[in-house]
C-alpha cells in the first residue's frame, strides 16, 4: 500500500495530463504504455528484488555489488529529494485551492485566477513577489511530511491505508461529469487518437519513459527502500505488476477527466484543441481544468471542490514522504543518524529550497527544473541501474530471488530487458534528446536560465553523490 501510495500521486493527476498534452495527446499514449511494459515494470521488479535482497537503503544496496558503486545509490536517493523540492510546491498550490474551493473563488476564469494567485511574471528572469499563501502551504506540507515520517514505516502504512482509495473515487466522479460536457468528445478524441508522425520525435519517447519513472517511483531509490522493509516472504513479482498497473490506470483515468474539460474549453472559444497552446500548456494545466470541471458540477460544487483538493493533497502526501524516506534511511544506514534527526534535516532543507519556487517566476522555474530532473536525471539513473545490476552483478541471482518469493515467475525475457533492451533504448533516446535540446532550447527559454535552473542542478546531484560516498562512514561499517 505504501508503494502504491508512492506511485499513485500528483504525477498521475497533475503531471501526466500536461505531459500528454505537450506531446501530442494520443501520440504520447503509445510510447507511454511501451515504456510501462519495457522499462517500468521490469525496473520495478529489479528494485524490489535488490531492496529485498540487500535489506538496506540504496547506497548500501549498491555498495553490496561493489564499493565503487555506492555513488549510484546516493544519486538515486538525491534525485527524489530534488523532485520533492518542487513537488511539495504543487501540493502547496493544492493546499490554497482547498480553501479557495469553499466559495469557488476562481469564478468563470480558472486560468486568470491561477496566474493572479501565483503572480506569474512574463519571464523566468523577472522575479516578481513571493506568494504568501504558497509559503504557508509549503510550511504546512513539509511539517506534515515530518510528522508522518519520524514515526517510521508503521505510521506510513496506516496513513496510506486511508489516503490511497479516497482520491481515486473523487477522480471518477469528476470524470463522469467531464465526459458529459459539450465538446468533451473532441477532447477525448484528441487524447486517444495518435498522430503517428510524432512517434519519430525522440523527445516524445524521452517524456514517456521519464513520466513512467516519475510516476511509478522507479529510478528514485524509493522502491529499493520500501522493499528493504518487506517481510522475508513477500511476493515481489505480483506486487510490481499490481503497483505499476494501478499507477498507469490512474493516469489513464485522469487523462479522460482533463481532456474532456480541455475539449469543453476549446469549444467555448471556438478553436481547435491544439490552438489552446500556452493557455493550458505546462504545469498549470491541472489548476485550470480541474477547477473548471468542479465549477460545472450540477450541485454541491463547492463541497466537491474542497473534497477534491483535499484528495489531491492525500494523493500527493504519500509520494512526498516516499521521496524523503530513501534519503533519511540512507543517512541512518551510513552515519547512524537517528530517524527523527535525519527526517528533520531533510524537511528543513527541503522547505528552504522550495521557497525559490514561490515567487512570480516560480512557475517558469518549476517547469524548467522538472523538465531536466525528470526527463534526464531519472532516465540516467534507470540506465545506470541496468548497467550495474545487469552487467556488473549476477542478475540471474536477482531473478531467482524474485521467483523464489513469487507465485508468478519471471523468465529469461526479464534479464534480456534489463541487460540489453532498456539500456539501448534509454541510451539512444537520451543522446537524441540531448542533441534536440542543444539545437532548440527548452521552450525557448534563455540559455543562461536553462543552465542555472536545469542543467547545473542535475550535474550537482552527481557531484554530491560522490561527495557523500567519500565522507567517512560510521565505525564498524565494512
Amino acid at each position: 500500500m505504501a508503494a502504491i501510495g508512492s506511485a499513485v500521486g500528483l504525477g498521475n493527476v497533475w503531471r501526466f495530463p500536461y505531459v500528454c498534452y505537450e506531446n501530442g495527446g494520443g501520440a504520447f499514449l503509445i510510447p507511454y504504455f511501451v515504456a510501462l511494459f519495457t522499462a517500468g515494470i521490469p525496473l520495478m521488479i529489479l528494485e524490489f528484488s535488490v531492496g529485498h535482497w540487500a535489506r538496506k537503503a540504496p547506497p548500501e544496496a549498491f555498495r553490496k555489488v561493489g564499493k565503487k558503486w555506492e555513488w549510484a545509490g546516493w544519486l538515486s536517493v538525491l534525485m527524489p529529494f530534488a523532485v520533492a523540492i518542487y513537488y511539495v510546491v504543487i501540493m502547496a498550490w493544492c493546499f490554497s485551492y482547498m480553501v479557495y474551493a469553499v466559495n469557488l473563488r476562481w469564478g468563470d476564469s480558472a486560468r486568470d485566477f491561477f496566474e493572479s494567485f501565483l503572480g506569474v511574471t512574463g519571464s523566468p528572469a523577472i522575479l516578481g513577489s513571493i506568494s504568501i499563501p504558497v509559503v504557508i502551504g509549503l510550511f504546512a506540507i513539509w511539517f506534515l511530511v515530518f510528522l508522518i515520517l519520524y514515526k517510521g514505516v508503521k505510521r506510513i502504512g496506516r496513513v496510506v491505508a486511508l489516503t490511497v482509495p479516497i482520491p481515486t473515487i473523487l477522480l471518477i466522479i469528476l470524470t463522469i461529469r467531464g465526459v458529459t460536457l459539450p465538446g468533451a468528445m473532441e477532447g477525448i478524441s484528441y487524447y486517444l487518437t495518435p498522430n503517428f508522425s510524432s512517434l519519430l520525435d525522440a523527445n516524445v519517447w524521452l517524456a514517456a519513459y521519464a513520466q513512467i519513472f516519475f510516476s511509478i517511483g522507479v529510478a528514485q531509490g524509493i522502491m529499493i527502500t520500501y522493499a528493504s522493509f518487506l517481510k522475508k516472504k513477500s511476493d515481489i513479482n505480483n506486487n510490481a505488476f499490481i503497483i505499476s498497473l494501478a499507477d498507469a490506470g490512474t493516469s489513464f483515468l485522469a487523462g479522460f477527466t482533463v481532456f474532456s474539460v480541455v475539449g469543453y474549453l476549446a469549444m467555448q472559444q471556438g478553436i481547435g484543441i491544439e490552438s489552446l497552446g500556452t493557455q493550458i500548456a505546462g504545469p498549470n494545466l491541472t489548476f485550470i481544468t480541474y477547477p473548471t470541471a468542479i465549477s460545472l458540477l450540477p450541485f454541491a460544487a463547492a463541497f466537491f471542490g474542497s473534497i477534491f483538493f483535499i484528495a489531491l493533497l492525500t494523493f500527493g502526501i504519500d509520494s512526498a514522504f516516499s521521496m524523503i524516506e530513501p534519503m533519511s534511511a540512507s543517512l541512518k544506514d551510513k552515519w547512524g543518524i537517528t530517524k527523527e534527526k535525519a527526517v528533520g534535516i531533510m524537511c528543513i532543507c527541503g522547505f528552504i529550497l522550495s521557497i525559490g519556487f514561490t515567487m512570480g517566476n516560480g512557475l517558469h522555474l518549476l517547469d524548467i527544473f522538472d523538465h531536466f530532473i525528470a526527463n534526464f536525471g531519472l532516465v540516467i539513473i534507470g540506465l545506470v541501474e541496468c548497467i550495474i545490476f545487469g552487467w556488473l552483478f549476477a542478475i540471474t541471482k536477482l531473478r531467482a530471488h524474485a521467483n523464489n518469493l513469487s507465485d508468478f515467475k519471471i523468465g529469461r525475457w526479464w534479464e534480456i530487458l534489463i541487460k540489453y533492451v532498456i539500456p539501448i533504448v534509454l541510451g539512444v533516446i537520451l543522446v537524441l534528446s540531448i542533441i534536440d535540446n542543444i539545437k532548440k532550447p527548452y521552450n525557448n527559454y534563455p540559455w543562461w536560465i536553462i543552465l542555472t535552473v536545469g542543467i547545473i542542478p542535475v550535474i550537482l546531484l552527481f557531484v554530491f553523490s560522490f561527495i557523500l560516498t567519500r565522507i567517512k562512514e560510521k565505525e564498524g561499517r565494512t
